[in-house]
């Protein structure tokens, strides 16, 4: 267990005592997917997603300028968002790897602009590239929704204080 921060490392600079006071808010997990036009798949996961307009329909989502995967998919133009569910830890994990491959293994199809969309997902939501801005050490990129759809209708694998977990569906 580690000590506690001293006031003077209780600062928002201060990335551990950040990262702890942040990691409090729990975040749903995606796997951001794409094709390119040649037909190479790239994914990433990410915790940091959100809807962000109804008119127009826009999503957004924040990978770390440091991301090997991130400039293969924003070359790509487009991308999915697959809401991973409950039982979907080893698929985060995968996808958040450095693994040459991160699709080996894993049943997908394919969404009307041809992006991968993982099998077993709570739901998928499929959009062209609307903008990238750079925002700290990140990037916010937001995405047109073109195409959108409820999967399993399962609960949904969240990440909290360091750790995975599931949010429970709900009656519709």
């Amino acid at each position: 267990m580690s000590a506690a921060p001293t006031a003077e490392e209780k600062q928002p600079g201060d990335a551990r005592w950040y990262r702890e006071v942040l990691g409090h808010y729990p975040t749903g997990v995606c796997v951001i997917t794409a094709a390119a036009a040649d037909g190479t798949l790239a994914g990433m996961a990410v915790g940091s997603f959100s809807s962000v307009s109804l008119d127009p329909p826009l999503v957004g989502f924040f990978p770390d300028r440091s991301s090997t995967s991130w400039p293969r998919l924003q070359a790509a133009g487009r991308f999915c968002v697959n809401v991973l569910a409950a039982d979907q830890e080893s698929i985060c994990r995968q996808f958040a790897s450095k693994l040459p491959d991160k699709f080996a293994g894993l049943a997908f199809s394919r969404s009307t602009a041809g992006n991968p969309v993982l099998g077993g997902v709570a739901a998928w939501i499929d959009c062209d590239l609307h903008s990238v801005t750079e925002c700290g050490d990140h990037f916010l990129v937001l995405g047109r929704v073109l195409e959108l759809q409820v999967a399993t209708g399962g609960g949904a694998l969240v990440f909290h204080r360091g750790r995975y977990g599931s949010a429970p569906p709900t009656a519709a």
